[in-house]
């Protein structure tokens, strides 16, 4: 990405007079043993793998992100393996390919991995018939597994199957035992023309009536990640996660121990969970006052993130 559109997570910032490992994220935490411009070129020489986000990070819709295809280029030129990491469930990985090669994306299917593919391996795993509330263009993911007399609810992005009747058969099956299946909880994501409700709240209202649990397979939880990796003979610690989103990208990639970095595309705009992480988790321990939300663009680039 564009210098002036990434805030890195991992660097940067820290209160006046504090030195490597005195009152820095550098020197105290998660992957911050190591102090200081040493312990930052380390991780350099330590980095292996990067996982990149797909809607809101290289496109939105069927629109690019600007500078995208440039950067996706210059990181091929890197000694690192690269996967693309999406919770998206508007459409199979087929028609995905499709629409990221159209837009001048240079990326072979081996290098996706969805939550489609996440939620497809536990349903065999479990050996369920699932009711699958997805849109249609998610189906052929899908393809081969048994779908007759339902015993287990998966609920991905499906904004035609979100009304009473569908909800309720839904309801239904989990109270007669059948497990939830969340492919992710996103709130919203981005479109062209702003944000729209992500499959989150319809699978908590579920919860709430049935009085259960979700078994969640998307980001932000650590077997995605962890699933993300496997192959590419790299740990968590030798990996770094690029999205636009401050919870499900770079918290859940921290919590599965890897680096993340955050882009100021997407639903980043509007997405002011990062505004809580950097109150709760950075500012506020090191004695610092929060700022108003109309100043905090303007340290974003230097602000280090430990969720």
């Amino acid at each position: 990405m564009p210098a002036h559109q990434r805030a890195q997570v991992d660097g940067g910032l820290r209160p006046r007079g504090a030195g490597a490992g005195q009152g820095s994220p550098e020197g105290a935490g998660p992957g911050g043993a190591v102090g200081g411009r040493e312990g930052r070129m380390a991780a350099r020489r330590a980095l292996k793998a990067v996982l990149v986000d797909l809607s809101g990070t290289l496109h939105v819709e069927d629109s690019a992100v600007p500078g995208a295809q440039e950067a996706l280029k210059r990181l091929r030129n890197a000694p690192v393996t690269i996967r693309f990491v999406t919770n998206t469930t508007k459409e199979c990985k087929r028609d995905l390919l499709e629409r990221l090669t159209k837009l001048g994306f240079e990326i072979a299917e081996s290098e996706i991995f969805t939550s489609l593919t996440a939620a497809r391996n536990l349903v065999e795993q479990k050996q369920v018939r699932p009711l699958l509330l997805l849109d249609n263009r998610a189906l052929p993911d899908f393809t081969g597994i048994a779908t007759d007399n339902p015993n287990a609810v998966v609920v991905g992005l499906a904004p035609e199957s979100f009304h009473y009747e569908m909800m309720n058969r839904a309801f239904r099956l989990i109270l007669d035992g059948a497990p939830l299946i969340a492919i992710h909880k996103a709130r919203y994501f981005k479109k062209k023309d702003g944000l729209a409700l992500g499959p989150g709240p319809f699978v908590a209202g579920l919860e709430y009536a049935t009085d259960t649990k979700a078994t969640v397979v998307g980001k932000p939880e650590k077997t995605f990640f962890l699933e993300a990796l496997r192959g590419t003979g790299c740990a968590p610690e030798e990996a770094v996660m690029i999205g636009d989103d401050c919870r499900d990208d770079v918290g859940g990639a921290q919590n599965a121990g890897m680096r993340g970095i955050l882009v100021r595309t997407g639903k980043y705009w509007v997405d002011w969970s990062f505004w809580e992480a950097v109150v709760c988790s950075v500012i506020r321990p090191w004695g610092w006052q929060p700022l108003p939300r109309s100043k905090l663009d303007r340290i974003l680039l230097c602000v280090p993130v430990t969720l």
